[in-house]
């Protein structure tokens, strides 16, 4: 239990009442009955998060003091706030509790015991607790009654920073990392997962130090015990395709990766909703009952949810227990891996369907965390748009982004890892000429890593990529294997093929710095 003068000790003072670790049916009655929160025909609460329906990165900051700020790679990602800034903003945030009622969840971050976090998550909304009971791991009785946080995150959504211009920042918003005073404060979004993502980010932050890589990746294991881990950013198939029915899912979003092998940060998932189809992904759309909890969605009178809706947003979220999930891993944690898959949604049609990397190849498109995005509806706009994310989370990591390349280096080596590039985007051309590839398809390539009868197929290599694709695969058109094969313009294909080569070798000057320790840019496309 948490007590009053528990609080004021932490300088929270005049609180109504305290809801310590309320189990779902208490959250779920005072989302219902107090706060008159929606609830869907499938049983799970909606809520909407405002006028933020996703992250606000801009006004992410860690306090400028040592000895973090050796360690912190400063930037646009990772920006400075000073001390005193942060106490008058810290201040603001345990003052909004006085005269509530509020939220305290106890919380594990990391299934490892060795590498596992102790998070104490405060708020005065009862769905944001839900959120948070969610995506972490859930304590027992036994583990609560000596339960002593390592972080605390003051959700203090309500409280807006009127003197933002005065204290340098970029908006009345405020996401604030302590790491000497293990602290977090959250002002002015509602949003759940800046919650998720900042305890992911302190993570990326303890983890290396200890010599443990973090990653942002969804894990599953097979009957033989053999890890796969999926890299991708948003919309590329990495929650879909670890939600294997052959296969227990360890999680769909983060992992640490220490001596022990993989384990999950969290206990829950926090799937994209938008277009979801049961038929193409009848486990995330199982997993919404009771005890989920949807973000943004627009339904019916009878909360029946059009989840091809998106006048709120693309963003449409939902989260719940992975429990919800029939073929979960219920230790949370896998061996070493055996295969690793980055997952690229290649819009200009240039990547094969799947390629098999080097260790100098994987540490290259790690770096480089490609993806490209179908633009936006502007119309007559159909150029698709390349994304860098340094090792497929740029956003969410404190340190330098070779930091971790290295880490994954030393253990693919050490683990004997294989590792493949995989396009869940265009074929046979680029968007507006080429088509999607076929969930069908990537799946076939996915099932020949997991059965290791991709390592039996003949292979060529692309030009200017330098990619080794298989020539043949069951499942999948042979046509299709080698891009070039697939598109019919071979001239097009040919200048989207430079273009794309130059994005690359264009982002991944930063990494050729003279001081750099190691430059891998030989494993990547030559002109």
């Amino acid at each position: 239990m948490i007590t009053k003068a528990d609080l004021e000790a932490m300088g929270i003072y005049d609180v109504k009442n305290i809801y310590y670790n309320s189990d779902y049916d208490e959250l779920y009655r005072h989302e219902v009955e107090q706060d008159k929160e929606m609830v869907s025909a499938n049983g799970a609460v909606m809520v909407d998060t405002g006028i933020f329906t996703g992250r606000s990165p801009k006004d992410k900051y860690f306090v400028d003091q040592p000895p973090s700020n050796q360690y912190i790679a400063w930037g646009d990602i990772n920006q400075p706030i000073s001390k005193e800034v942060f106490d008058e903003l810290y201040a603001k945030a345990k003052e909004e509790f006085r005269g509530k009622d509020i939220y305290v969840q106890d919380l594990f971050c990391g299934a490892s015991e060795s590498s596992k976090k102790s998070i104490r998550v405060i708020t005065e909304i009862a769905w944001q607790a839900h959120f948070v009971k969610n995506m972490f791991i859930r304590p027992t009785e036994e583990e609560l009654k000596n339960f002593k946080p390592d972080f605390v995150l003051y959700n203090a959504c309500k409280v807006v920073d009127e003197d933002w211009q005065k204290h340098g920042l970029n908006s009345e918003v405020f996401v604030v990392f302590n790491i000497e005073e293990n602290v977090a404060i959250i002002g002015g979004t509602w949003y759940g997962g800046e919650m998720k993502k900042g305890i992911f980010s302190m993570m990326n932050y303890w983890l290396p130090l200890e010599g443990k890589l973090p990653m942002h990746c969804s894990a599953n294991v097979g009957e033989k015990n053999d890890t796969a881990l999926f890299f991708g950013l948003s919309g590329t198939g990495k929650t879909t395709l670890s939600a294997d029915p052959k296969r227990r899912l360890i999680g769909d979003d983060e992992h640490g990766w220490d001596d022990e092998g993989i384990f999950n940060f969290e206990g829950g998932c926090y799937a994209k909703c938008i277009g979801l189809d049961p038929e193409s992904e009848p486990e995330i759309y199982g997993a919404i009952k009771r005890d989920a909890l949807l973000e943004n969605v627009v339904a019916d009178e009878n909360g029946v949810v059009d989840f091809n809706d998106s006048s709120k947003t693309e963003n449409t979220r939902v989260s719940y227990p992975i429990y919800h999930i029939k073929n979960y891993e219920k230790s949370l944690r896998g061996d070493h891996p055996k295969n690793i898959i980055f997952l690229s949604a290649d819009a200009f049609g240039v990547l094969p369907p799947v390629s098999k990397l080097t260790k100098e190849q994987a540490m290259y498109y790690f770096l480089s965390g490609y993806t490209a995005k179908v633009a936006g509806t502007e119309r007559g706009i159909t150029e698709p748009v390349a994304t860098f994310s340094a090792c497929f989370g740029e956003a969410f990591l404190p340190l330098h982004p070779t930091v971790y390349a290295k880490l994954l280096g030393e253990k693919i080596e050490k683990h004997n890892v294989n590792v493949y590039l995989v396009n869940t985007g265009w074929t046979g051309g680029a968007y507006g000429v080429g088509k999607r590839m076929s969930l069908k398809a990537t799946r076939a390539c996915i099932d020949a890593i997991m059965d290791g009868s991709i390592l039996e197929s003949d292979y060529d290599t692309t030009d200017i990529f330098g990619l080794h694709f298989p020539t043949s695969l069951p499942g999948v058109d042979s046509k299709i294997l080698n891009p070039k094969n697939a598109w019919e313009d071979k001239k097009a294909y040919e200048e989207t093929r430079e273009k794309l080569a130059r994005m690359f070798i264009e982002n991944f000057k930063k990494y050729q710095q003279e001081d750099a320790e190691f430059d891998y840019s030989l494993a990547g496309p030559k002109l």
